[in-house]
């Protein structure tokens, strides 16, 4: 399989800051096709959180072009696929198809990103899916633990905030609100458009000129910086059977060269079932089912820690075991061999991955937005194969600091 590499990475900024980056693989016959805005939660006011999700959804519900149904007709009749996504940092909307049908895809979303009407009848409407979504939500504690991990070590900034939004945010949008927070941030300098596979980098140049018509201005992004406070021990019940804890704390973001070592580290600790906390809470002591590190990631910033769910009987202990796990890998160096085989797991996850063009099309467009620059496969080889033991040993002990984790805990209303 080709990796990624410069040859066959190209970008243009066009006037207004809008940039087209592209990828060409010549060896396949489909595209994944990307339109990024810079906007996401964390560009919200608290009054107006979710708002980048509702737009998200609300695009999709017709232009004076296209009707809803027509939207998904015109991809699906070429035996594409539509869809779209909302981070805090930002927002996507992708289709794949197709080399032949590059053209369309385009079309269409171009005409959805630009001219959605945003009817009071439908976002009425889509008030009851969304609502619908954030009880789905609180109904499942493996994905409301980490809104509610976040609430708490991002207090006081927008980051804090869950993407979707809470009840009152949501019910209180209308067609103005919604209007109004779309023009002042679908602005041509926080698009990017970004396309990876059988794609003509020039016909996407061509598209981007002819099709794109917003405005040059956007409104200025104010992202805070987060406090440095630290928590401690956070309870809360919920109608649930499991104990559901998260043991984090803040650490490093995209734009910190500490990152790579953080993800290897989260490795060695909780990622696949070779990793140390699977082998030593679940395989060798039977006390959860579901263990793993996390690390999400933003600029400046990210929510990392340890997930697990177990019994209340067995929560206690279970934790007891992650933090002495915590302690080994703060004052052991790891072993030559373990750190061989991490980073071969590493690399061979994120190869794996490229056999996808989402991923590399999501993967480029990532490396504009947190570094302004493209950065090849082979780059992040020489850096993982370059991280010693003496690295990691030195990141664990700056991250598992004596006090400095915040430990959340989600258990059943019965047992409060």
């Amino acid at each position: 399989m080709q990796l990624q590499n410069e040859q066959n990475f190209q970008i243009t900024e066009l006037p207004g800051g809008i940039k087209v980056i592209s990828e060409f693989i010549p060896y396949i016959e489909s595209f994944s096709l990307g339109f990024w805005f810079k906007v996401g939660t964390r560009d919200e006011i608290k009054k107006h959180n979710g708002i980048s999700h509702f737009i998200e959804h609300m695009v999709f519900k017709g232009t004076k072009k296209r009707s809803a149904r027509r939207i998904s007709e015109d991809i699906e009749s070429f035996g594409g696929y539509l869809n779209a996504f909302t981070s805090k940092e930002n927002t996507c909307y992708y289709g794949r198809g197709l080399a032949k049908h590059l053209p369309k895809t385009f079309d269409v979303i171009a005409d959805m990103v630009q001219y959605p009407l945003f009817r009071n009848s439908d976002v009425k409407k889509e008030l009851g899916v969304i609502l619908d979504e954030l009880r789905d939500i609180e109904d499942n504690p493996e994905e409301l633990i980490f809104d509610k991990f976040e609430e708490i070590i991002f207090e006081g900034n927008s980051l804090s905030r869950p993407i979707i939004g809470t009840e009152k945010t949501i019910s209180s949008f209308n067609s103005d609100i919604i209007t109004d927070f779309h023009k002042k941030h679908y602005a041509l300098p926080n698009m990017i458009i970004s396309a990876s596979g059988k794609v003509n980098h020039d016909e996407l140049v061509t598209l981007t000129q002819k099709l794109i018509k917003l405005q040059s201005k956007a409104a200025k992004q104010k992202r805070e910086a987060v406090s440095s406070k630290r928590f401690g021990e956070v309870a809360v019940s919920r109608d649930i059977a499991q104990v559901h804890c998260i043991l984090g704390k803040k650490s490093y973001g995209y734009s910190s060269p500490e990152r790579l070592k953080l993800n290897l580290l989260s490795t060695i600790l909780g990622e696949g079932s070779s990793s140390r906390l699977f082998q030593s809470v679940r395989e060798r002591n039977g006390m959860t089912y579901q263990i793993n590190t996390f690390i999400n990631s933003y600029h400046d910033i990210s929510a990392f820690g340890v997930y697990l769910s177990t019994n209340k009987t067995n929560a206690n202990k279970a934790l007891e075991i992650t933090e002495k796990e915590f302690d080994k890998i703060c004052n052991i160096r790891v072993s030559d061999r373990e750190l061989r085989r991490v980073k071969e797991y590493m690399k061979g996850s994120m190869i794996l991955g490229l056999e996808n063009t989402s991923n590399r099309m999501i993967r480029m467009t990532s490396n504009m937005i947190y570094h302004n620059r493209f950065i090849g496969v082979q780059e992040i080889i020489n850096k993982i194969d370059a991280i010693t033991a003496d690295e990691i040993l030195e990141l664990a002990r700056d991250v598992f600091k004596k006090d400095s984790l915040t430990k959340l805990t989600m258990f059943s209303k019965v047992d409060a």
